[in-house]
């Protein structure tokens, strides 16, 4: 049996079990035995029966004298086993589990592993587990450190050990992976050895070391692919020759605003990248608020010079219409230069400045002479978009941007392909936001303060909610559903004109909603998290933010970048229903650091990878071996990677 078999190929595993495993992403050998333990019991402490205590754990081994279905006065059906160790014999008791009386017949050598009890008035090993002994094999599901896997409904760690431990018997492995140079303890246990030990180790000191020799590989895996990309994009020929006319100096001295120094080492490296005959492929990161789009101007001017067109992609119709009208002010274009083209509108594919959502590169057909793609929130645009680009014989200079911050580790390994720009400056005159953590009990009064200021500064806030609709989930019956939420607040301040804007609305209709709130015509904008990204409204004073400890650091941050964009004093409120003492700690970091990069670093130990953008996003590459967290290990397999002679790339 090879890794890349068909995980089918394993007994007792047919059509029901594989659909099963799919939901866990296992299809073949291979994914099963990289399926690897979230935590283990230690069922290692092996005890006589004599030495057995009340409330304690062991594991014991003896005989089964005796095994029967009997029932309780209610009708309850139990199992009662008598298990001898050879000098003192136990009640082992089962619930529900009838057909052990034929399976477990006496005489049968079993290991239970469980707590000493009460049973009546007889002490009892009650629900253990439990595995029959043949001489010279080795126990999976007791006394030892007994591995717990992540489970999906129909599978549970009992039954993933059982058909792990067979394909560990029956595997055939590959030839080792790794060389031998540079790579020290890393190499010290063989491939066989770590898969092994990373389900059955004997303590977890063996467990780490095969975790980070399997971990080393996966990240070379997905180096290898890094390194691939970028290989391949560099035998691309970008569309059209660019001769810079610009200089930063010119530029600047066109705008209503000093440039920070980080803005202008950003244009410079644009600059020199669309002078080059290979395309540009750079990644421009910055909090929100950081000057992103005035850089993105900059290379667009420069298109305009050479008489290419500049398309610039968004991932949301807001965010479109927004930069449309940002740039055609910045650069001061009229109607013929700039277009804006989504579902609702036409616009002119003969523009030089082409702006829309992430869709418009479908109708990549219909735009000629691009010589520089923009991309705004590079983590939301979809593998399938990728690949249009990557078909075509010339491409453009392509510039992605993003305000998600992303650790230092995360950015080296997923967008290593990438050349990356970091923003990190905020522009003078940004407002300091003054950041509160409001408990229930306070919230009402919150509201209020939010009135007054409201009507007394004439200024606008915007309330954020983690769900659309209430749910019928217990664990979310707490969260504030936004439309829930404008009927809430309209109760505590009905003075206050209030509108409600989520993902939902058709575009025509949030578009009318953003008009009419930029307007001044709402007052408090109640919003699911699509305000996380791209609206700009400079009168927006106050962010209040219901359920805050269950978005991430850097989600909150993003959020709370949307205000302090004017002269005017502004906050940002969390409010947490939640009363544990490590909820308040986490939400208490935002108060203190002010940068996206340090909170989402934060972020990555506090909460895992999956909350490193503030949430779950589609195309977002997750370890299932190797951490985020093992920087010295990802240091190691780029620098590994890099190394590798061509033929294995």
């Amino acid at each position: 049996m090879k890794l890349n078999n068909p995980v089918t190929d394993i007994p007792l595993i047919g059509d029901a079990y594989f659909r099963k495993l799919k939901r866990l992403d296992i299809k073949t050998v291979g994914d099963l035995l990289l399926h690897i333990p979230t935590r283990f019991l230690d069922l290692s402490s092996t005890s006589k029966i004599s030495e057995m205590k009340l409330n304690e754990t062991a594991t014991i081994i003896g005989q089964v004298i005796s095994i029967t279905n009997t029932y309780t006065k209610k009708g309850r059906i139990v199992q009662n086993a008598v298990l001898s160790d050879g000098r003192d014999t136990i009640n082992i008791i089962w619930f529900g589990q009838h057909y052990l009386v034929k399976s477990i017949s006496p005489g049968t050598l079993l290991s239970v592993a469980g707590k000493l009890g009460f049973w009546g008035r007889k002490k009892s090993i009650i629900s253990p587990s439990f595995e029959k002994l043949d001489p010279g094999k080795e126990t999976i599901h007791t006394g030892r450190l007994v591995p717990i896997y992540p489970e999906t409904a129909g599978l549970t760690s009992k039954w993933l050990r059982s058909r792990i431990n067979f394909a560990l018997k029956n595997i055939k492995y590959p030839n080792e992976y790794l060389g031998d140079s540079e790579l020290g303890g890393i190499k010290a246990i063989s491939l066989p050895l770590s898969i092994k030990k990373i389900h059955l180790p004997k303590n977890l000191k063996e467990w780490e070391k095969a975790r980070r020799r399997l971990g080393f590989e996966e990240l070379v895996r997905l180096q290898k692919e890094t390194i691939k990309k970028k290989k391949s994009w560099r035998k691309n020929k970008p569309f059209g020759k660019i001769k810079i006319k610009l200089k930063i100096n010119e530029f600047s001295k066109t705008l209503p605003f000093k440039l920070t120094n980080s803005q202008n080492q950003a244009i410079n490296e644009i600059l020199s990248d669309l002078s080059r005959d290979m395309p540009m492929n750079r990644l421009l990161t910055g909090d929100v608020g950081s000057g992103k789009t005035v850089v993105a101007a900059a290379g667009i001017a420069v298109c305009l010079r050479n008489n290419l067109t500049s398309v610039l992609l968004a991932p949301t119709q807001i965010l479109a219409e927004q930069h449309f009208n940002s740039l055609k002010k910045l650069l001061n274009l009229d109607k013929t230069d700039i277009s804006l083209i989504t579902s609702s509108r036409k616009g002119n594919p003969d523009s030089k400045v082409i702006i829309g959502t992430h869709s418009l590169l479908h109708k990549s057909k219909e735009l000629r002479n691009i010589g520089l793609l923009i991309i705004d929130e590079q983590h939301r645009f979809g593998v399938e978009q990728r690949n249009i680009l990557a078909q075509q014989r010339q491409v453009p200079h392509i510039l992605t941007m993003t305000a998600t911050p992303i650790p230092r580790t995360v950015a080296l390994t997923l967008y290593g392909d990438l050349t990356i720009s970091n923003l990190t400056e905020m522009p003078k005159g940004r407002k300091k936001i003054t950041t509160w953590i409001v408990p229930s009990v306070k919230r009402k009064r919150a509201y209020k303060w939010v009135e007054s200021e409201i009507k007394t500064h004439r200024t606008q806030a915007f309330v954020v909610c983690p769900l659309i609709t209430e749910s019928d989930k217990d664990s979310m019956k707490q969260v504030k559903a936004a439309t829930k939420e404008r009927e809430e607040i309209s109760k505590l301040i009905p003075s206050l004109a209030i509108e409600v804007l989520h993902g939902r609305l058709p575009s025509m209709e949030k578009t009318k909603i953003i008009n009419k709130f930029r307007k001044g015509k709402i007052n408090l904008l109640v919003s699911t998290p699509v305000v996380e990204v791209g609206i700009d409204i400079s009168n927006a004073t106050i962010m209040i933010i219901e359920g805050a400890d269950r978005f991430g650091l850097s989600q909150l941050h993003q959020l709370r970048g949307r205000v302090g964009r004017g002269d005017k004093k502004s906050y940002c409120l969390l409010f947490t229903e939640s009363q544990s003492e490590k909820i308040i700690t986490r939400l208490a970091a935002i108060k203190s650091i002010k940068t996206g990069r340090e909170l989402a670093e934060m972020d990555l130990k506090l909460r895992g990878p999956g909350e490193v953008f503030g949430f779950k996003q589609h195309g977002i590459a997750d370890l299932k071996i190797a951490k985020w967290t093992d920087i010295n290990l990802i240091k190691q397999s780029k620098k590994y990677a890099e190394k590798m002679p061509k033929q294995s790339l």
